[in-house]
């Protein structure tokens, strides 16, 4: 099957008809099964739909991108994908009778899909050449994350998110040290006419960022700390915590596979940077000013987070914070790979 893509630049902001999710979910199963139809037989085919027929093939590529699909559903999964193809194959059907594949927002949409596949595939072919950790490797990680791992502690948190200028940063540590409990520092933040959030967490050691992990780690039942945030700063108060350590065994699988992600994203990186490195990159019109606007951005960003790093001290209250504050939305966390894993 050829199938040819055509771009016509169009200014202004793209609608979506309805339709058009379904039809772009169709033609990477479509697009799929193109180079099945000479080699299908009786066994490879799982539908006919008129004259066109839905494979295995097809079923299997759709049932290898479910995710956490255990063995015993993947048969009832495989009926239900074939029914949503054959919906698929209906609507392609009409789409191409309609002509809707020569739609210039269609035909942009279907040429930013095959842009972005091919370039993922590709960098997915140079992150196959990632190295495998080795069981050194796996120890050392271990080792290396105590507080993730063999002083694993699940943390009952309490959470201030309040918004402040960075020159503000200083006296609320100052005042946060000061403080008897975290209700009197709340009263501070009142008085002071500063806006916050308060809320309450339940979250285990990998739930956290590592920077933010490494800081409670060193923090006993009572303690607090107060970082730097995108809206000011954020308190963190461990208001209690029971030790739940993970031992090597049980972590070296997902130790195993967050280091080969890790490899296969750095190699993936640095491809794309060695691609930049090694072409003509022209902005033209008004891209020129907001790139060059982005660049000085990026770099002021990478030197703000080297100060705050160095600036954001925990501070400590002395005394067990006092009764849990209201729930609210809970802690802001990248979760470190779902904690490589362990529930």
């Amino acid at each position: 099957m050829n199938i040819t893509l055509r771009h016509r630049a169009r200014s202004g902001a793209l609608g979506q008809p309805r339709w058009l999710p379904l039809l772009l979910i169709a033609t990477t199963a479509v697009l799929a099964g193109c180079g099945d139809k000479k080699d299908s037989s009786p066994s490879q085919t799982a539908a006919r739909v008129g004259k066109a027929e839905i494979t295995v093939h097809q079923i299997n590529f759709v049932l290898q991108q479910q995710r956490n699909l255990r063995p015993e559903q993947a048969d009832a999964a495989s009926k239900q994908i074939l029914e949503r193809l054959i919906e698929q194959q209906l609507t392609l059907e009409k789409a191409e009778e309609l002509k809707v594949d020569r739609d210039p927002r269609v035909m942009q949409q279907l040429d930013a899909a095959r842009r972005e596949v091919l370039a993922r595939a590709y960098l997915e072919k140079i992150a196959d050449a990632a190295a495998k950790p080795t069981p050194e490797e796996i120890a050392k990680y271990y080792a290396d994350k105590p507080a993730l791992f063999r002083e694993r502690r699940i943390y009952n948190l309490q959470e201030l998110s309040i918004e402040a200028q960075p020159n503000q940063l200083p006296e609320l540590r100052d005042k946060l040290n000061a403080a008897k409990n975290i209700n009197e520092f709340t009263e501070y933040l009142k008085n002071a006419g500063l806006r916050f959030q308060a809320g309450q967490a339940l979250r285990a050691a990998e739930q956290l960022p590592i920077p933010t992990l490494d800081a409670l780690a060193k923090l006993q039942d009572g303690q607090a700390m107060v970082m730097p945030s995108p809206t000011g700063a954020q308190v963190l108060v461990v208001a209690g915590s029971r030790l739940q350590p993970v031992t090597e065994e049980q972590a070296r699988p997902a130790i195993e596979q967050f280091l080969l992600n890790e490899r296969r994203r750095k190699l993936m990186e640095d491809e794309v940077k060695t691609l930049r490195a090694g072409a003509k990159v022209e902005y033209v019109g008004s891209f020129v000013q907001s790139a060059a606007s982005a660049a000085a951005g990026g770099a002021s960003a990478a030197a703000g987070a080297t100060t705050a790093t160095t600036t954001a001290a925990p501070a400590v209250v002395t005394e067990p914070a006092a009764a849990p504050l209201p729930a609210a939305s809970g802690l802001s966390s990248s979760d470190i790979n779902k904690g490589l894993g362990i529930k």
